[in-house]
């Protein structure tokens, strides 16, 4: 079926939210989902005693799809996206969305949505977020009775304005993202609250985003702002921080796979921050802005510069091609990640 595409600049778009047709809801209540609706509004009816609102009982998640030269819409690991949101959901107890649940979900918003979803060869991509809300008032600290899981999508260019390009790091040491025993391994919206106002410094000061170190020792790599953080060793070795406070990147994991294919004998380890004047390359990663190279890391009075700052290097440029090859279904998926969506 072709659907006639929206009148907008696709090539263009920046990351940010457009108002589309249609996104999905189910309520969660007297322990089942229901069979979800589709919606043209921008709003949802909320109880101003909700959890979400008081307790923080909120999750959620980021995929995109894609147009393949074919002319088919993709989605790339939307299963994993599915696992963890029901992990995240699990931690701060609330009801999880089955796996079928939440890919029927994410197809539903897609096919209600596809004259959105931006050509083949634009650079953009249909952004989807999916996120499960407490809903049902509480006064006292507790999980709630009742959910909503809701799935909205936005046409969507890259997540750095200068595409992919490199940007520059410091490492912040006053604000922690995340406890080791709290819930920074999960998609909560409260690690972005928490790491906000150091974020907001360091473009403030200059810088692209903040590289945040672990909560206990404050010596150890965590991730960036809204990104994981690799890197490349003098070896050529792709090593990325193992910490119990950092969200476990889909996009991070695949990166791991091809490092392997490459040769890159990937490994997860603990990184000391000294680490960083040693690495030959570094890299964020994520599914917003899928890699972002790293030109430079500030600490303290201290610098380092990746190649001449400018340039993304070798290695990242090889993983960052070969991954979106694959999304975009440019290149062959010898892991089985790309699902192509049913048309309804």
């Amino acid at each position: 079926m072709t659907v006639k595409k929206a009148d907008l600049d696709f090539a263009n778009l920046p990351f940010a939210y457009m108002k589309t047709d249609f996104n999905v809801r189910y309520t969660w209540r007297d322990g089942a989902w229901d069979a979800g609706e589709l919606s043209d509004s921008e709003f949802i009816p909320l109880h101003m005693a909700a959890t979400a609102l008081h307790y923080g009982q909120e999750c959620f998640e980021g995929l995109k799809a894609f147009e393949t030269k074919d002319g088919e819409v993709v989605v790339f690991r939307i299963e994993e996206n599915a696992k963890r949101m029901a992990d995240s959901c699990r931690k701060i107890l609330m009801a999880a969305p089955p796996e079928e649940l939440f890919i029927e979900a994410v197809y539903r918003a897609i096919n209600a949505n596809r004259r959105f979803v931006p050509p083949y060869g634009s650079g953009a991509s249909l952004y989807i977020r999916p996120l499960v809300i407490g809903t049902g008032p509480k006064v006292g600290v507790a999980p709630t009775d009742q959910y909503m899981f809701l799935v909205f999508v936005t046409p969507a260019g890259p997540y750095f304005k200068t595409g992919f390009a490199p940007v520059h790091l410091i490492v912040e040491e006053e604000v922690d993202r995340a406890a080791s025993l709290g819930v920074g391994d999960v998609k909560v919206g409260g690690n972005y609250a928490a790491g906000m106002r150091a974020s907001m410094a360091a473009k403030k000061a200059g810088y692209t985003e903040v590289l945040f170190l672990d909560a206990k020792e404050k010596a150890y790599i965590d991730e960036s702002g809204p990104a994981n953080f690799f890197g490349i060793t003098a070896e050529g070795q792709y090593v990325t921080p193992l910490s119990p406070s950092i969200l476990p990147s889909i996009t991070n994991k695949s990166l791991i796979t091809i490092a392997q294919d490459m040769g890159l004998n990937p490994l997860r380890r603990p990184i000391h921050v000294e680490e960083i004047f040693e690495l030959a390359e570094a890299g964020c990663c994520g599914t917003a802005a899928v890699i972002t190279p790293v030109g430079s890391i500030t600490w303290g009075d201290r610098k380092v510069v990746y190649g001449d700052g400018r340039t993304p290097q070798p290695k990242v440029t090889e993983l960052y091609q070969r991954l979106t090859s694959i999304q975009c279904g440019d290149a062959p998926d010898p892991h089985g990640w790309v699902r192509v969506v049913p048309e309804e």
